[in-house]
């Protein structure tokens, strides 16, 4: 049989610099949270302020784990 996992996008209590967020992110796709976190400051710095924007929107949406 062929079983597929279903992932639950949730903001990481163990992986955590401020909410959690990129922590459940990085559990999600499956990358390093550190390498998510500069690619999310390099957007907030260079997309004037996008991506602490979706941070903020993250931090309110996802559910915790």
């Amino acid at each position: 049989m062929n079983e597929t996992q279903v992932r639950k996008l949730r903001r990481s209590r163990s992986d955590r610099m401020v909410a959690g967020v990129c922590g459940g992110w990085a559990r999600m796709l499956g990358m390093d949270a550190a390498l998510l976190r500069i690619l999310l400051v390099a957007a907030t710095i260079l997309g004037l302020g996008t991506g602490a924007i979706l941070y903020l929107i993250c931090w309110v949406l996802m559910p915790e784990e």
